[in-house]
Formats: C-alpha cells, sequence, structure tokens
C-alpha cells in the first residue's frame, strides 16, 4: 500500500509553459461545464427548431411595429403586448428546455404544460395577426408606417403558423406517440 500514492498522479495536462499561472483558463473550464448541461438532441428536433422560428418572427413583428407610429390605432397596443409577452415567454421556456430544468422539476407535467403554453400562444396569436392584418390601409397613414405594419402582419402568420405546429408537436409529444403517425390509426 505504501507504493500506491507515489504511482498515482493527478494532472490531467501538461504543465503549462507560464509558471505564474495556476488553474488554467477558467474560460475554457466555464464553457465546457454550460455545454455539458445544455440538452444538445434538444437543439436538432423539430420543436427546438419551431421554438426558435416563434423568437425570431416573434421578435421581428414586434420591433417593426415598435418602430412605426402605433398612436394611430390602438389594437396596435394589443399586438405589441401579445407579440411582446408571447417572445418573452417563449425565449424562457427554450432555456428551461435547453438546460434541462424540466428534468430537475418533476412536479411540473411538462408535455402537457408545453402544450397547453403552444396551443394558447397560437390562438392569442391568431387574434394578434388578424388585428395587425385588418388595421394595414395602404395610405391612412405615412408610407414608412405601412410598410411596417404590413411585414409585422407578415412576421406575424409565421409566427402562428409556427405555434400552431409546435402545438400539434406537443400534442403528440403529450400523448406519447413520438411522431409515429401509424400507431393513432386504429390498425393493428
Amino acid at each position: 500500500m505504501a507504493e500506491f500514492p507515489s504511482k498515482v498522479t493527478t494532472e490531467t495536462s501538461a504543465p503549462q509553459s507560464d509558471g505564474g499561472q495556476q488553474g488554467g483558463n477558467s474560460l475554457r473550464g466555464l464553457a465546457a461545464g454550460v455545454t455539458i448541461r445544455m440538452d444538445l438532441s434538444f437543439i436538432r428536433s423539430i420543436p427546438a427548431i419551431l421554438m426558435l422560428v416563434e423568437i425570431v418572427s416573434g421578435l421581428l413583428q414586434w420591433t417593426l411595429i415598435a418602430s412605426a407610429y402605433i398612436w394611430a390605432l390602438s389594437v396596435y397596443g394589443w399586438v405589441m403586448f401579445v407579440a411582446v409577452t408571447l417572445w418573452l415567454l417563449t425565449s424562457l421556456l427554450f432555456c428551461l428546455i435547453l438546460f434541462g430544468f424540466q428534468s430537475k422539476l418533476v412536479s411540473v407535467p411538462w408535455p402537457l404544460t408545453v402544450m397547453l403554453y403552444h396551443a394558447v400562444a397560437a390562438i392569442l396569436c391568431l387574434t394578434a395577426f388578424l388585428a395587425n392584418a385588418a388595421s394595414v390601409y395602404p395610405y391612412r397613414f405615412h408610407v414608412y408606417t405601412h410598410g411596417h405594419f404590413g411585414a409585422a402582419a407578415f412576421f406575424g402568420a409565421v409566427t402562428t403558423v409556427a405555434y400552431g405546429a409546435s402545438a400539434y408537436f406537443s400534442y403528440l409529444d403529450w400523448r406519447g406517440n413520438s411522431g409515429n403517425a401509424a400507431s393513432g390509426t386504429g390498425a393493428s
């Protein structure tokens, strides 16, 4: 037993040439710890791609409306509220799933929660899109404002379709089908 400590080494890499620094690069260790905790398989999945589409198109929608004169119609207050709120909540949900918090909060029924969130978000986004699209008039305001509202309506439609698709895939996950279309047909 006396020989054992002399044969074991705790060094994991070659000694650094700079003798004044001990511990190496702390940022490299921090980045390695973050990537280990991230669910990289989630990033490559269809729900993650749809959530990224929701985040990007929602961001474009509310920034286009915020950069225009929204005082002209009060309906854009609703559109802004829905767009900003859903953008923030979707970004938060994406980070929660990406970093695996759903495995730490086992008391929350995550498939049901995500499905209900996407279903409610799709309905809210549809109402905001319809309000935005119905209030785009070509010569009512400045041409500059008209282009922003029209583009915001387009990105609102993209966001609505993305939330609808996310609700569908969340429903499949909640039911446990895992996207298998043959299991829901009733054929054995």
